[in-house]
């Protein structure tokens, strides 16, 4: 491992990019932001002049082909992300890529194909940061140490207080909030999601008209285990994240304000946080740390373009029961195939 900090360049300042400049700039060891991108070239101007000696570059790819930066951060909307993540790949970087990984299945197997046969190593890493959430991280241990027997039911609540205003397609809710859940069930089951079931009630009179909140995804896992995951991102109460694991001999709950809460042989109170950044701030800062430090070691650690794509699949099914309410199979490629050395 080399001693000089990796020199990053993120790509894509908006809400998350800049949380993330900052992370690198001022939180992150091992790592130092060097440059940023961004369409708006003001806006990453005023962000590059926060940090003394940050570039602010105004081509993504003139960032990604630049010998000064090492590895590369894109949080960049997800319609740019095929064309950006195939540069990285072609000047062989080291990635962290905000989810989505591309905007569907096809061109998310692409980017698993051509680091397999250019890169011919891992160096994407998809940005599913509840895997590195404190409370998922010990949830996943309790679950792997087998003290409650084996994982049958995953039962999720992911709401937001209010929607952004670009979230108006019902399909968002699917492709941009639920794709957390569609992580974590794979991660948490150890297992793929075969069947995708979207049920939609009356809309919430909250919600803005035609967009279709609440959604229940119902996940049947390879395997024989069942997830359920209700999201709701005008709930008007805050930004809460749940999840409780249902075993054999017991069930845990995290998400609830407190430490993890395990049920077994035989009034709440606390803060709703009002956003994503304040619920995993944790998270996103042991993301990126580790990012770093697998960057720095020659791997990828978390999160793949498998990982990447395999969700996409999944969501694609989720947005074609949502037309329906019907179940939709997962179509998804051979994995032991598609990533054989």
């Amino acid at each position: 491992m080399t001693e000089r900090p990796l020199r990053v360049g993120v790509i894509g300042v908006g809400t998350m990019g800049t949380d993330h400049a900052d992370r690198l700039a001022t939180r992150i060891s091992g790592a130092e932001l060097v440059a940023v991108a961004d369409a708006d070239s003001a806006r990453a101007a005023e962000v590059a002049a926060r940090y003394p000696g940050v570039r602010a570059i105004a081509n993504p790819l003139d960032l990604i082909a630049d010998d000064a930066v090492e590895a590369v951060l894109i949080a960049s909307p997800g319609f740019a992300h095929e064309e950006q993540v195939l540069a990285c790949l072609a000047h062989g970087k080291y990635t962290l890529c905000e989810k989505p990984l591309t905007m569907d299945s096809a061109s998310a197997l692409r980017l698993v194909e051509v680091e397999r046969d250019k890169a011919g190593r891992p160096l994407v890493q998809v940005g599913f940061m509840r895997r590195f959430d404190p409370e998922y991280a010990e949830l996943r241990r309790l679950l792997d140490d087998g003290e409650l027997g084996r994982l049958l039911l995953v039962h999720n609540i992911h709401r937001n207080k209010t929607s952004p205003a670009w979230f108006r397609d019902s399909a968002a809710i699917v492709n941009d909030s639920l794709v957390h859940e569609v992580d974590v069930c794979r991660w948490l089951f150890g297992a793929e999601i075969e069947t995708v079931t979207l049920l939609t009630p009356t809309p919430s009179g909250r919600a803005p008209e035609g967009l279709r909140d609440p959604q229940v995804a119902i996940f049947q896992m390879a395997g024989g285990g069942v997830a359920t995951t209700e999201v709701f991102v005008n709930s008007q109460v805050g930004y809460e994240v749940r999840c409780e694991a249902v075993a054999e001999l017991g069930s845990a709950t995290i998400g609830l304000g407190q430490e993890m809460l395990v049920r077994r042989d035989n009034a709440y109170g606390g803060r709703i946080p009002d956003d994503y950044r304040e619920r995993f701030a944790r998270a996103y800062d042991i993301e990126v740390q580790e990012w770093a430090r697998a960057c720095r070691r020659g791997v990828v650690a978390g999160p793949t373009t498998w990982d990447g794509y395999a969700a996409s699949a999944v969501c694609e099914a989720g947005v074609a029961s949502l037309g329906t309410g019907q179940p939709v199979r997962v179509e998804l490629a051979d994995r032991a195939e598609i990533l054989r050395p």
